[in-house]
């Protein structure tokens, strides 16, 4: 296959980028240069936001499949459409758990796929998408609206794959390392006084699911998560394990909640990727090591 992969410079894009590569697929990485792409594939350098420049990167390539790492507007979304249109028949958006954060409620059921309903979401290509902190206060939002925009308008078979909270590897947003850190140093930890469950999946996992999933034919969203959901207790309680000391949890006291403590259920439903032919691992196989990762 030849494969494009839009951004996959860290973490687990870079590793599907290599999964893809000794799979035997012909892969190119598309991003603005500033880290250099993995050995043995084709690097080209555009601004994926600069749809002229990503056209003159591209110039005449065509693709089997592309993965699109970086897509979190429906201007982008809406710029992808229209640059790859002619350029594959398969397009993977890595979406997020994220997208669900309207719908879930206290002791909710996991959150299934079809939960969200992309036909009834509006999309507003007005608004300030490329200010970044107005970007960074609507995520989900803009996860929501590229999601809509392309299911509405792609030109080519959509899959959105909507990737759970990942840990594990090389993991840059320090989240697990806050539970790390303060239950090893005895410290407490602030949490939602009720909270509830979440699903995760190990950085290695969602990118072996992403490489499977570019080279598949299904279409359609897909909740991409290790088997298990767990609460925030559950994770401290993990995290003592491993650190050898007991969690200390806080809660009411107005301090902000650590991350993955939520108020709402974030559990996915698994059940189309099971389905659909993908085995996913259970949370507790790989948790600890992650842990340990994070120890170091």
């Amino acid at each position: 296959m030849d494969v494009c992969v839009i951004g996959g410079s860290r973490y687990f894009g870079r590793r599907a980028v290599e999964e893809l590569r000794d799979a035997g697929a012909s892969v190119t990485v598309v991003n603005r240069g500033s880290t250099p792409a993995p050995h043995g594939v084709t690097h080209l350098r555009a601004d994926r936001d600069d749809e002229a420049a990503l056209r003159a990167a591209l110039a005449d390539r065509h693709f089997d499949a592309v993965i699109d790492q970086v897509c979190y507007t429906p201007v982008q979304a809406a710029v992808a459409a229209r640059v790859f249109a002619d350029r594959t028949p398969r397009y993977v958006l890595t979406s997020t758990v994220e997208v669900y954060a309207h719908l879930g409620r206290p002791d909710g059921p996991p959150l299934a796929e079809q939960a969200l309903d992309l036909s009834a979401e509006p999309v507003d290509l007005r608004l300030p998408w490329s200010d970044r902190q107005f970007l960074a206060g609507h995520y989900a939002e803009g996860k929501r609206q590229a999601e809509a925009l392309l299911t509405r308008q792609a030109p080519f078979d959509l899959v959105t794959v909507r990737t759970a909270h990942v840990l594990g590897g090389a993991d840059f947003t320090g989240r697990l390392a806050h539970y790390v850190e303060r239950i090893g140093r005895g410290l407490p930890v602030a949490v939602h006084a009720a909270p509830q469950r979440a699903s995760f999946v190990h950085e290695a996992e969602i990118a072996h699911f992403l490489a499977w999933t570019a080279t598949a034919d299904f279409t359609g969203p897909v909740n991409a998560a290790s088997q298990g959901s767990m609460d925030v207790r559950e994770l401290c309680a993990a995290v003592g394990r491993v650190t050898g000391t007991e969690p200390r949890m806080t809660a009411g006291g107005g301090e902000r909640p650590s991350p993955f403590s939520f108020d709402r259920c974030y559990a996915m439903d698994t059940g189309r990727s099971a389905r659909l032919g993908f085995r996913s691992s259970a949370v507790t196989d790989w948790l600890p090591r992650a842990i340990k990762e994070a120890h170091a």
